[in-house]
């Protein structure tokens, strides 16, 4: 690979591991406080992207331009976000809590969320139709500026932008809120934090509809860098899991690390291996690692790190 393509592929790679990070960190959220996996993260992903997608779709006039296309992009994070998070919630509601209360074995968990993940696969393409649709053009999607000579265009640059922002701010409300204290207890130690006043059910609550924001919005921003169908979850889905893992299941910051560097590595993969291996390099660098790492590059519990 020469200098000038690993600068073109830098700011799409960036740009990958930005959406990887933030589904990952919704996948982390729920394995830290309940120690189980969400497989239907994916489903609260591709909803967030139909949220948006069906709204703008009514709203958006056909040239929007200055500041209409800003107001419009933050109507579909608002709505995509909206819609992640009542997934998710209804997710927790239907799929899990009546578990929990009846101390169900955590295989019973992994058959409850692919259940879930299945129904809601099948209803979208029943119901929004099988093929790929396209957002709204809500901007010229022109080049800003360069990066070391390496162009970024207004969505790379929207998608970097929106996924730091949320992990940043993600990141403050779990350190420093009350809230955020609140889900480090029950991850750490369920029993004691309800002992200790800790509404556990309100928490666990909480925790999937954050995750389901950070899904949701995840979900609109793919839209607008590639398109809507009721597939789009499976992909980034099954590598936003692996980056939880690859950066350590349950830490925040680990899934942010593994998201970027899948990222990077899935795209630096095409012009090294070509496109057919783009996949398969980043679950290899997975297996490396938790060869030598079996719990992750950081590998430590939200309730300990987070």
């Amino acid at each position: 690979m020469t200098l000038l393509e690993f600068r073109d592929y830098l700011v799409p790679g960036l740009a990958l591991g930005a959406l990887y990070s933030v589904i990952a960190i919704g996948y982390t959220l729920v394995y830290g406080v309940l120690k189980l996996i969400n497989f239907a993260h994916s489903e609260v992903f591709m909803l967030g992207g139909f949220g948006a997608l069906i709204v703008l779709t009514e709203v958006a006039p056909g040239h929007p331009s200055g500041l209409v296309s800003v107001l419009l992009v933050l109507l579909g994070l608002a709505v995509s976000g909206l819609v992640g998070a009542g997934t998710a919630f209804g997710l927790e509601k239907v799929a899990y809590r009546p578990l929990r209360k009846r101390n169900a074995p955590a295989l019973i968990f992994l058959i409850s969320a692919i259940g879930a993940s299945f129904f809601l696969y099948n209803l979208t393409g029943k119901l929004f139709g099988r093929d790929p649709k396209a957002m709204p053009a809500l901007f010229d999607n022109g080049v800003l500026f360069h990066v070391l000579g390496a162009p970024v265009d207004i969505v790379k640059l929207l998608l970097i932008v929106a996924a730091l922002a949320m992990i940043v701010g993600l990141d403050l409300l779990v350190r420093r809120t009350k809230l955020g204290s609140a889900i480090r207890a029950v991850a750490q130690d369920p029993e004691a934090a309800g002992l200790m006043g800790v509404d556990i059910d309100r928490i666990v609550s909480r925790t999937f509809v954050i995750g389901g924001v950070l899904g949701g919005i995840a979900g609109f921003l793919f839209g607008l860098n590639s398109q809507v169908s009721f597939t789009m979850g499976f992909i980034p889905g099954i590598t936003a899991f692996a980056a939880a893992v690859l950066g350590g299941i349950g830490n925040i910051r680990g899934a942010m690390l593994g998201g970027m560097l899948l990222g990077l590595v899935e795209t630096y993969n095409v012009p090294l291996f070509g496109e057919e291996w783009r996949y398969v390099a980043a679950f290899a660098v997975l297996v490396v690692v938790l060869m030598f790492r079996p719990t992750g590059i950081l590998g430590a519990k939200l309730g300990r790190t987070a």
